[in-house]
């Protein structure tokens, strides 16, 4: 296994530029609905989605996202359509 040289601070991906979408629980959605939504809105695998589904129902949040303000804010709208809870960080 080869490593990595650490980054240097200054040039960490734009950190200061991303946010984080976060799924809230509710009593209302499917497993199955919470899925296909991860899947169809976010680009999540199955079973990152059924991860990001399962750690939700336990915790009552999961961060699914993270990304710029923008494309976050679309995807919030988009699972909101879909009613699911979501909050952009």
């Amino acid at each position: 296994m080869t490593k990595r040289a650490p980054r240097p601070e200054n040039n960490r991906r734009g950190e200061e530029n991303e946010r984080t979408l976060m799924l809230i629980n509710d009593d209302i959605n499917s497993f199955d609905h919470v899925i296909s939504s991860l899947v169809d809105v976010c680009g999540h695998d199955k079973i990152q989605a059924e991860q990001c589904a399962v750690l939700t129902h336990i915790k009552g949040e999961c961060i699914i996202k993270i990304a710029d303000a923008t494309t976050l804010e679309t995807m919030s709208a988009k699972l909101r359509e879909l009613s699911l809870e979501t909050v952009v960080i």
